[in-house]
């Protein structure tokens, strides 16, 4: 009995010394795609919990004044041989689409994003339907050069998540709906209130302080921030 009294004592200590990490991300962005496999791994390693915050990049760019690096030519041609480097290193399937320039920047990942909202505003106990949701459009347009924003697409994006054909008529209405507009907005809004100028953006709270940290390459740095060890997590 007093072994068990230890272990739930332990348990809980752990679960209130949790850090809490933020992570703001848009399934238009690969090297979103990669900050968010590696830190849903280390969710696994890490004392943290670890939050979801889907947010439109459109609106980061915008409200930052930011330039998207496939706009500037020698950026675009280091971020196609990065991405190669990056996607078997970590081994995310990384395809990029045949006309990188119409799927980001001509179709975009609106719909896509509110989509994923009304998702997370659906779920509860947790965020796996986000995580699994936000993978499955992350392989669309990243790995199998498909449509991630007709009706459609979200549709089959979402069974393949595991949602029932019900569920996802129900959630492609609520992503038209003002209260999902402006749920993404205010994510994007937090987004830039912590001086975002791009995605992944992960915001650690530490000693009721944050710190942001930009790009899929802080993991170490983001280790050291919360006081937890960097490992091997590749795969």
């Amino acid at each position: 009995m007093c072994n068990i009294v230890i272990i739930v004592e332990k348990i809980l200590q752990m679960a209130s010394s949790r850090k809490v990490i933020e992570l703001f991300y848009d399934v238009v962005s690969p090297y979103s795609w990669l900050g968010f496999e590696v830190m849903c791994r280390y969710r696994n390693v890490w004392n943290i919990d670890l939050k979801l915050r889907p947010a439109f990049l459109g609106g980061i760019m915008q409200g930052s004044g930011n330039k998207p690096p496939g706009l500037v030519p020698n950026k675009f041609l280091y971020m196609t041989t990065d991405l190669h480097r990056l996607a078997q290193y970590f081994q995310v399937p990384i395809s990029p689409p045949a006309d990188p320039f119409e799927a980001m920047f001509e179709k975009g990942s609106l719909s896509a994003m509110r989509f994923v909202a009304a998702v997370q505003e659906r779920e509860v106990g947790g965020d796996k339907q986000v995580e699994q949701v936000s993978r499955e459009l992350w392989m669309r347009i990243w790995s199998q050069d498909k449509d991630i924003t007709q009706p459609a697409s979200l549709s089959e994006a979402a069974m393949k998540a595991g949602l029932s054909a019900c569920e996802v008529e129900e959630l492609l209405k609520l992503s038209t709906s003002k209260e999902i507009k402006d749920k993404l907005k205010r994510s994007t809004q937090e987004a830039l209130d912590h001086r975002a100028f791009g995605f992944p953006l992960a915001v650690c709270h530490v000693n009721g302080k944050a710190e942001v940290f930009f790009g899929s390459d802080r993991f170490e740095l983001i280790a050291h921030c919360i006081g937890e060890p960097t490992l091997p997590l590749a795969s």
